[in-house]
């Protein structure tokens, strides 16, 4: 069985994410979302999430595409918990493009290799949505 695992925000869940998570169903058996907490939201983006934790789990629960959400209990070092799930695949948006993802999560490349774990980019960025974007609609309208 291959063990994907994707770590975000999720706050107002959309197309975008749905897209993503599919595409994660797509190349493994068990799909586990890690699911960042308020206050390290917070902390990295620096505002608060509009949906609570609570509520971010609820939406993704329901989410046929997720088989498991466990709390980012680790925030900033994603490295202690991918250790102790030891997926096949580690999965992040096509948005990530660029950006220096390893030094983000706490590892190397080397370590995934190490460890057998592939790093994968999925579509995600490309459907033109996305929380901040659902945000600022709100704003211009109301």
């Amino acid at each position: 069985m291959k063990k994907l695992y994707t770590g975000g925000t999720f706050d107002i869940l959309h197309y975008g994410h749905l897209k993503f998570l599919k595409q994660c169903r797509l190349i493994s058996d068990k799909v586990i979302v890690s699911l960042n907490k308020d206050f390290f939201i917070e902390k990295y983006k620096g505002i608060k999430p509009i949906m609570s934790y609570k509520e971010r789990y609820d939406s993704l629960s329901h989410c046929q595409y997720v088989d498991e959400i466990i709390e980012n209990k680790y925030d900033s070092d994603s490295k202690k918990l991918i250790e102790e799930i030891m997926p096949d695949i580690i999965a992040i948006g096509t948005d990530w493009a660029g950006k220096d993802y390893y030094c983000q999560m706490g590892f190397t490349q080397e370590w995934l290799d190490e460890k057998e774990i592939v790093l994968v980019y999925l579509p995600y960025g490309d459907t033109g949505i996305s929380s901040t974007e659902i945000k600022r609609r709100i704003k211009k309208c109301y």
